[in-house]
């Protein structure tokens, strides 16, 4: 068995699969999935998994170079940013860039995946670009 905290079969396949400068990304139960691109479902009820745990739990197996905000966020101020603020002061998250929420969505095509939480909260969505470990 795993020592690490992920036990989702598809994400952890997927977190294995990236290279470096790979896309994936965490969304709210709302988040539009481009064609194409593969949709890991947790959403078990609105708020079960919430957006922070799912992205805490993906850190602790993910190297994250970069990561990607829409603008937005600050604005409508879910609770899932104060576990975005956290894990970036903690240096997980890499270098911020900020996009609109368009953007953000047309960022979200060149996806390996996108993670889909039962976070019901506008806006708690994050895009994770790949680093590598060397």
């Amino acid at each position: 068995m795993k020592k690490t905290p992920l036990l989702n079969i598809a994400l952890s396949r997927v977190i294995a699969s990236l290279g470096h400068g790979d896309i994936l990304v965490i969304g709210d139960a709302g988040l539009p999935v481009p064609p194409g691109v593969e949709l890991i479902d947790l959403a078990l009820t609105p708020g079960i998994p919430d957006f922070a745990s799912v992205l805490r739990t993906v850190l602790s197996e993910m190297q994250v170079e970069s990561h990607v905000l829409a603008e937005e966020i600050f604005k409508a101020n879910p609770p899932g940013l104060t576990a975005i603020e956290q894990c970036h002061a903690h240096g997980q998250l890499g270098v911020r860039n900020l996009l609109s929420h368009v953007e953000f969505k047309q960022l979200s095509r060149g996806a390996r995946a996108v993670v889909r939480t039962g976070e019901c909260q506008p806006y708690s969505n994050i895009v994770l670009i790949a680093g590598v470990t060397f």
